[in-house]
This record gives structure tokens, C-alpha cells and sequence, in this order.
């Protein structure tokens, strides 16, 4: 269903959050396919962007097929984040999303202080998102968590902040920076974010099913779910479908043809994790995962799958997989 997310217009409200090494452009177009709402880049560091960082700069690129796509960045710094959002607006993403949620040390660690660590100073997340808006015309967005941990949930005043700001929409992930990624994401929180914010709030975090993806919906006010962690080599999860292994194998061909066009030679190698995660719970595909893992060529990957197809049908066991 075609719905507003700020200027944005999305026609699932179901989004693919950035993953770090998964959720890169192929991915992306593989996602979009598959009806995901929107997607964004990996996050990118404001720094290596106004320093012409050749990695860095990499991490930017992304195609229509990709439309709506978002350019996620992060830094500490409100002058060099407002002149790195200046840079990749020359990009022309339909959206900049500054991230305020990164649990990772290498992003919150001291000196750099970017990431989560802005949820301990919600003065400077306001002055950040302000300068980024001041500096584009582009709509641009925020992701934050609800605190830096469990004595320090502010995700109230960082949303305050964040809408006087004039940002467009607001992604909040339903763990504190303490957690990481363990415990559970606390929905109630999430629900609440929604209630008082004066933009649009996207619920992030455990969703393991279209299924539940819905129910969130509609147990919050959340303008969109956002999955992550689910999503990587899930793509189904978008539509709800519950493909049969031969659509499975299909899209695995299909985005391991678009690696090798992205990467050249590295694609294979970079594909070897998607591939283990795309086959993780098809009944059988357990013993062709060694093969798999080093194979050489493309067509060696493809032989690889078309034997397991032809071996699993034949035992009875080509119908839909697990949904993750």
C-alpha cells in the first residue's frame, strides 16, 4: 500500500535496515524486488566522506533499482556532517539518514563519540540533525535507540530534539546502546516514541516474520517496521510468501550474478556468508554447504545448487522453507 513517510513516498511499510557486510547494493535490489519499502547504504563515516576516502566513497554508490534509497551517515562533528551531507546529496539518494544508534566501540568509543553515544548528549544530536537539514534540501532522517542504558531512556528527548530540528521521520530501535543486540527490543517503548513524536516513527527491532512485522503495526502507531538481522538473505520476509526451494535457489543465482557484476572477482567470495544464510533451514542443504562455501566459479556454484535441488525434490523435499 502506497503511504507517506514525510515527503518519502513508500509502497510497503515494511524497510530493510542497514546491516553491516549484508545489506550492500546487490542485496538491496534483491530486497526491492522482493517488495521491501525502502532500503539504506551501510553507515558511512563523515570523516572518510569529505576526505575522498576510496572505501568510503564505495559504500555511497547505489542504483534506481534501489529507489526509495537512503545515504545513512555518522559522525560527532555538526560542521563536518553538515559538509558530508552536502557531499553525497550531489548523489541524489531520495533521503539522508543520520545514524544516532550505532552500538558498535570503533562508532561510540571515545574521540569519536558518534552513533549511540549522541544519546548521552541530546543537545548535540539536535545540533547535528539541524545542521544536516540546514545543509540539503533532501529530506533527512535519524535513527536512534530508546537510551544509552537502562538508567538513561531518553528516547523522549532525543524525538524532541530531533523533530525541532525539522528532521522527516524517525527510526528507533527498541534496545538501549547497553544491550547491543541481546535482550528483547521493548515494543512498549517503541509505541510510545510513536504516540508523542510529531513525525512519522519506524518500530525497529526482533522482527522475525512478516507475520509479526503486521502485528507490530498494528499494535503501535509506527509509521513502518524496519527489519534487519531477519532480512539478510531473506528477502520473502517483505512479501510474506514462503518460497519453494527452486524460487530459493533462483534468487540466489540471481544475486550472485549481480555480485560478480558489482565486484568483479570478489564477488564469489563476498557471496560465500548470503549463500549460507539463504540455505540455512531448507531440510537437506546442510551437506552441500561445504561445496558451496568453496567454489571456485560461478559455474561451479550453480552445479553445486542445481544437484541439491535435484536431490532434495527427489527425496520429497522441495517444498517451501522455513520462514526465518
Amino acid at each position: 500500500m502506497k503511504m507517506k513517510l514525510g515527503p518519502i513516498e513508500i509502497d510497503n511499510p515494511l524497510v530493510l535496515a542497514p546491516v553491516a557486510g549484508f545489506t550492500d547494493s546487490p542485496y538491496r535490489r534483491i530486497a526491492r524486488r522482493f517488495g521491501c519499502g525502502f532500503s539504506m547504504t551501510e553507515l558511512v563515516s563523515a570523516e572518510g566522506i569529505i576526505r575522498n576516502n576510496k572505501k568510503t566513497m564505495e559504500l555511497l554508490e547505489f542504483t534506481d533499482e534501489e529507489r526509495p534509497v537512503g545515504i545513512q551517515i555518522f559522525g560527532r562533528d555538526s560542521g563536518v556532517m553538515a559538509k558530508a551531507a552536502k557531499i553525497v546529496s550531489g548523489l541524489a539518494p531520495d533521503f539522508i539518514d543520520i545514524n544516532m544508534g550505532c552500538p558498535a566501540r570503533k562508532v561510540c568509543k571515545d574521540g569519536l563519540g558518534a552513533g549511540a553515544a549522541l544519546l548521552k548528549n541530546p543537545s548535540l544530536a539536535e545540533e547535528i540533525a539541524a545542521g544536516v537539514v540546514d545543509a540539503v534540501s533532501l529530506p533527512v532522517s535519524a535513527k536512534i535507540r530508546i537510551g544509552w542504558d537502562s538508567s538513561s531512556v531518553n528516547f523522549e528527548e532525543m524525538i524532541g530534539g530531533l523533530c525541532r530540528a525539522g528532521v522527516s521521520f524517525i527510526s528507533v530501535h527498541g534496545r538501549t546502546k547497553a544491550q547491543g543486540y541481546g535482550g528483547d527490543a521493548d515494543w512498549k517503548a517503541i509505541g510510545a516514541a510513536a504516540e508523542l513524536s510529531a513525525v512519522p516513527i519506524i518500530g525497529n527491532g526482533d522482527i522475525q516474520s512478516c507475520v509479526e512485522a503486521a502485528e507490530r503495526l498494528e499494535s503501535t502507531r509506527c509509521a513502518a517496521v524496519m527489519i534487519g538481522r531477519a532480512a539478510c538473505a531473506n528477502p520473502w520476509i517483505f512479501s510474506g510468501d514462503r518460497p519453494p526451494l527452486r524460487e530459493v535457489v533462483s534468487t540466489i543465482k540471481e544475486h550472485l550474478a549481480l555480485n560478480i557484476d558489482y565486484y568483479g572477482d570478489r564477488g564469489l567470495i563476498l557471496m560465500r556468508k548470503h549463500i549460507v544464510k539463504y540455505i540455512h533451514g531448507i531440510y537437506g542443504a546442510s551437506r552441500y554447504r561445504a561445496g558451496l562455501s568453496v567454489a571456485a566459479d560461478i559455474n561451479s556454484v550453480w552445479e553445486i545448487l542445481d544437484r541439491m535441488v535435484g536431490e532434495i525434490e527427489e527425496k520429497g523435499g522441495g517444498g517451501c522453507i522455513h520462514q526465518r
